[in-house]
């Protein structure tokens, strides 16, 4: 089998359009305020943001079922026209409750966009790279959210926000047709109708599964840190560095993970990769812990590389441990499912540490979860082993 590289790309470029939909109203949160002046600047206005990840909390794992029964090709192709059409009535004005309503819709299709992406960037790749494909994969949020930092914002703030949602929704309308015409007809899987008690046992049958639900169980950790880290470390260093620490973090992540953490992947496997990156965000919580000034610099430089490491060998779990679509279709909806349990969850704990116990508690917090994300795949390998 020789590796689709167009088809990978252009799945890549689907998942950039889908962490645009975090990134367009992210990004742009400072002036949605005048907007709607009665939802206020706290939590009512915060929920634009927030609502979308929310629903892969519910449904991240009821969407991976889907996708394996309804074929990832049809609910990618039909969640990016979903979530073009939701811009493009966003972007010409809405009031505050339907807003909210588009936006609790399309966390539908962002989720529906994550969980078929993975499923078809394996099946594009040969197995030699799979793990550069999954790596490339695994960058899409952090990188949409820098692209839309450094053009969306000027875009926006010279345009006005809707602009840059009506931009958003073109590029998902590129990439359906772009995905459409890339990746051959696929045929649904027959199966029983979804029905809420097939589901439940469905998502307890994944997540007993060492394979199927291990991705997922390691990413939670991940997620639970990195989010937290990268939004408080740049306001807990010396304040001259603090922009070059805000910068640089999300940046070198994505180089560790397309650079020396493919090379890990083919070498030891993903999961071993997983724990390697865990084990060095461990030594940067203790370096933080033990130092001041530039070390502490570097202490959050080391950390973002090392969970580098973890966040795209996470994802190249899903096929190493999965060898069927299906399998891997649950497995990228669990690691949908869990991510955004970490992600809503890191910021406020770690938050509330640090008004606690101030600067130490990046080391209160992180050393213990990189701990159990290694204990985490250590139990779950020894339980594949079994097996």
């Amino acid at each position: 089998m020789q590796t689709r590289w167009g088809a990978i790309v252009a799945i890549w470029f689907a998942g950039l359009c889908a962490a645009g939909q975090f990134a367009k109203v992210a990004t742009v949160f400072e002036s949605l305020g005048p907007l709607w002046p009665g939802a206020g600047a706290g939590a009512g206005l915060g929920l634009i943001v927030s609502v979308v990840g929310a629903v892969g909390i519910v449904f991240g794992s009821t969407a991976g079922i889907a996708v394996a029964r309804l074929g990832a090709r049809r609910m990618l192709v039909g969640a990016l026209i979903a979530g073009a059409a939701l811009s493009a009535v966003q972007a010409v004005g809405l009031p505050f409750g339907l807003m909210l309503a588009t936006r609790l819709v399309e966390g539908f299709a962002h989720l529906s966009i994550v969980v078929a992406g993975p499923v078809l960037i394996a099946g594009a790749a040969a197995p030699k790279d799979q793990a550069a494909a999954m790596t490339l994969w695994s960058t899409f949020f952090g990188l949409a959210f820098s692209i839309t930092a450094a053009f969306g914002i000027p875009f926006a703030a010279s345009h006005g926000p809707g602009a840059l949602w009506a931009l958003h929704g073109a590029l998902m309308l590129a990439a359906a047709a772009l995905v459409w015409r890339v990746l051959p007809p696929e045929a649904a899987v027959a199966g029983a109708p979804l029905r809420l008690g097939a589901l439940l046992a469905d998502h307890a049958a994944i997540y007993a599964s060492p394979r199927i639900g291990a991705p997922a169980m390691g990413f939670v950790f991940y997620t639970m840190i990195f989010v937290a880290v990268l939004t408080l470390a740049p306001g807990l260093v010396a304040p001259r560095f603090h922009a070059i620490t805000a910068t640089v973090t999300p940046l070198l992540s994505i180089a560790s993970s397309l650079g020396i953490g493919v090379q890990l992947t083919r070498r030891l496997g993903a999961v071993r990769t997983v724990e390697i990156g865990f084990a060095i965000g461990a030594l940067a919580a203790l370096l933080w812990g033990l130092s001041t000034g530039a070390l502490q610099v570097a202490a959050v430089f080391l950390m973002s590389a090392g969970l580098g490491f973890a966040q795209g060998a996470s994802f190249a779990a899903i096929p190493e441990l999965n060898p069927t679509a299906e399998g891997r279709a649950k497995a990228a909806g669990a690691v949908a499912q869990l991510g955004n349990v970490g992600t809503t969850l890191g910021t406020p704990l770690l938050l509330a540490l640090v008004g606690a116990f101030g600067a130490p508690a990046i080391t209160l917090f992180t050393l213990p979860l990189c701990l159990g994300g290694i204990a985490m795949h250590l139990w779950l390998g020894a339980r594949r082993a079994r097996q």
